[in-house]
């Protein structure tokens, strides 16, 4: 029988988790910041932001305007975009870190790979926003998406056979699976009653809370030093 992992991870792995827990954090920060201004700000008589029928992109266009009619107007939407766009690094950032926190197969540096496409399409979706570039700004969102969602279901068969990931396995894979499922939905707009908005926040949702729950575990398991560096002389 092939021997279980761990308990222990390297010290960048906690550098990783710091990166996505920030990045993560200023995120959901962002969007609520971005949609109080919406509401604050608005005009007389026009419309209150809306979490199930305004898409979340809403917040970052640049543009007063009626799309699709719904009214959108986002006087902060500079905070929405620089946001997204960090949350992608720090996701990039922390996937390169993160490596020897999973053990090496690969469905492990797939998943990490589709994490790495995810914080890709976060970035475009920040850099073109949907009034600016409508085709950038859509293809960027379904790489962010997808690449989010496949990501969480590769990870979690990563995680088999690692004492560092017990407990975490089923909950990556299901989370994957709903935001897959809730994308499949979404382009299909079969939106029922969560309306496009919600149905867009239960593809995002997932990932993000994943996230935040893995880098706080992350954190609290104790690290490693590398190999190759001199032992301490004995008192």
């Amino acid at each position: 029988m092939t021997d279980r992992l761990g308990p222990l991870v390297h010290r960048s792995v906690h550098h990783a988790a710091l990166l996505w827990l920030v990045g993560a954090v200023q995120f959901v920060l962002g969007m609520g910041i971005t949609q109080w201004a919406w509401d604050y700000y608005r005009g007389s008589g026009t419309p209150v932001y809306s979490l199930l029928t305004n898409y979340i992109s809403d917040l970052g266009a640049v543009h007063c305007a009626t799309y699709s009619g719904r009214y959108v107007c986002s006087p902060w939407h500079d905070v929405f975009n620089v946001s997204i766009v960090l949350l992608g690094l720090l996701l990039i950032f922390g996937a390169l870190l993160i490596p020897t926190a999973f053990p090496r197969r690969n469905s492990s540096r797939i998943g990490i790979a589709l994490l790495i496409l995810s914080g890709l399409g976060a970035i475009g979706v920040g850099l073109s926003p949907e009034d600016v570039n409508l085709s950038v700004h859509t293809a960027s969102a379904l790489a962010a998406f997808l690449g989010g969602g496949l990501a969480l279901v590769v990870l979690g068969f990563a995680m088999f056979r690692d004492t560092r990931w017990d407990g975490f396995r089923m909950y990556s894979i299901l989370s994957g699976l709903v935001s897959l499922v809730a994308l499949g939905l979404f382009v299909a707009k079969a939106w029922g009653a969560l309306g496009a908005g919600g149905m867009e926040r239960l593809i995002v949702a997932p990932i993000v809370l994943w996230a935040i729950v893995v880098a706080v575990h992350l954190l609290r398991v104790p690290t490693f030093a590398p190999s190759g560096l001199p032992k301490p002389a004995p008192p």
